[in-house]
């Protein structure tokens, strides 16, 4: 059982949000929504223990395809980050800032950018197209993801002080013109910098959370030092660019980490 304990874990720690949510809020939908995301994960982590290769993908499209289709288009929930500038600006601790207060914001001080790796519907789709490995060194164009996060919340901030009416409807709309935006520039830009996730490291907004929760990630990948041959393999496949054979948190590109673990399944001596 003992190399079992993280998605039991990971289960616990989701219930027990589904289970905080659904008495304080009084809604039974949280106990469904944390539960259901909780086991989907759960899940994929039990399948890559068993070494099912496809153990990821089946998270990502479980949760990410629960979250663009189920809430964003049939509930009409924007999940995006225009949304949770929304409720905010509203004062009303609902949807979507539920959501960012759970996975993008506290969450990260547990699992990181697991997040990114397991749940998000843009990553969903990017991860199948065919630069699964970068083949181009990492650009340094990660200040365009400020202007991205700060033009969400100019766009959600100037329909509030203009008091446009029917916002709930904006919003909406708002998410399905922003995925499709995030779609397209996401695949173009695989394809320009041949690497699934440029729009992850150049481009998201939600990052600017993400990352500075994630240096403190209590679930890390590690590196054990006396079984590493220093062959490189687990830097070539990371499709994040993280140098994870070091062990310190202030490790190159260590906030971009997203648990993906394809270094501990490519290493050779199972160092990681």
């Amino acid at each position: 059982m003992k190399e079992y304990r993280l998605p039991i874990i990971m289960l616990a720690v989701f219930e027990a949000v589904a289970i905080t949510l659904w008495l304080t809020k009084d809604n039974l939908f949280y106990l469904f929504n944390f539960s259901y995301i909780g086991l989907s994960i759960s899940l994929g982590i039990f399948l890559f223990i068993r070494k099912y290769k496809h153990a990821r993908r089946i998270v990502q499209l479980l949760v990410g395809l629960y979250m663009l289709i189920y809430l964003g288009l049939i509930c009409r929930e924007n999940m995006q980050i225009e949304g949770f500038w929304y409720y905010l600006f509203t004062g009303v601790f609902e949807a979507a800032t539920i959501h960012y207060a759970v996975a993008k914001i506290f969450g990260p001080l547990i699992f990181g950018r697991g997040w990114c790796g397991y749940a998000c519907w843009t990553a969903m789709v990017l991860d199948f197209l065919p630069y699964k490995e970068p083949k181009e060194p990492r650009r340094n164009l990660g200040w365009i993801r400020y202007i991205t996060f700060a033009a969400s919340l100019i766009f959600v901030s100037a329909l509030f002080l203009a008091k446009v009416g029917n916002i709930e409807r904006i919003m909406f709309w708002a998410f399905v013109v922003g995925n499709i935006a995030y779609y397209g520039i996401g695949i173009a830009l695989a394809f320009v910098f041949k690497d699934n996730r440029a729009f992850c490291k150049y481009i998201c907004p939600i990052t600017v959370f993400l990352k500075p929760m994630s240096y403190f990630s209590l679930i890390r990948i590690k590196c054990d030092k006396e079984k590493c041959i220093s062959c490189g393999k687990c830097k070539r496949v990371c499709p994040m660019n993280v140098d994870v054979t070091d062990n310190s948190r202030k490790r190159e590109n260590g906030t971009e980490c997203i648990l993906c673990m394809e270094c501990v399944k490519n290493c050779p001596k199972k160092a990681l």
